[in-house]
């Protein structure tokens, strides 16, 4: 039997919408992946860029950040916060070499436990296609470099005393 990959998916889900919508696909027996590992978040507002490169850090091969829908966020503009912070978020991994397709910003509510399995397969299936994490940056593994970007960055510029 051929030994496919199956990706490490970490998803930070909004305790009040979509891990609400999570439970509830859970609770109605949808089948989706069961790569996906959730997170627990208060709001997808709160979601730290840090968080997400730990997870690649610590051997996501794919995030998603969820959360309620604009206009539905129990703290008003917690997802609206996630929203602004999403495209600078793509920007700063593809500087890691971490393509686009790795990370998912999506809006799901407590009663669309379908679309939440639906989005998981989605992922699985977007990751599954780009294969493993696990590429060089400038000659060395890029997790070792995401462990310690200040002491890179320190290394490459000599600051004066």
């Amino acid at each position: 039997m051929k030994n496919e990959f199956e990706p490490n998916i970490v998803a930070f889900c909004c305790t009040w919408c979509t891990y609400t919508g999570a439970d509830l696909a859970g609770i109605s027996r949808m089948i989706y992946p069961s790569n996906v590992k959730i997170i627990r978040t208060m709001c997808s507002g709160r979601v730290d860029p840090q968080f997400v490169m730990k997870a690649f850090r610590e051997g996501a091969d794919g995030v998603m950040i969820c959360g309620c829908h604009p206009g539905d966020c129990h703290y008003q503009n917690g997802n609206v916060k996630a929203m602004r912070r999403y495209p600078l978020l793509v920007e700063m991994l593809g500087q890691f070499g971490i393509e686009e397709d790795r990370i998912m910003l999506e809006w799901v509510s407590a009663s669309e436990g379908d679309k939440f399995a639906e989005i998981c397969e989605v992922m699985t299936e977007r990751v599954k296609k780009l294969g493993p994490l696990g590429m060089k940056r400038k000659g060395q593994d890029f997790r070792q470099a995401l462990m310690h970007p200040a002491k890179k960055i320190n290394e490459e510029v000599p600051v004066k005393a």
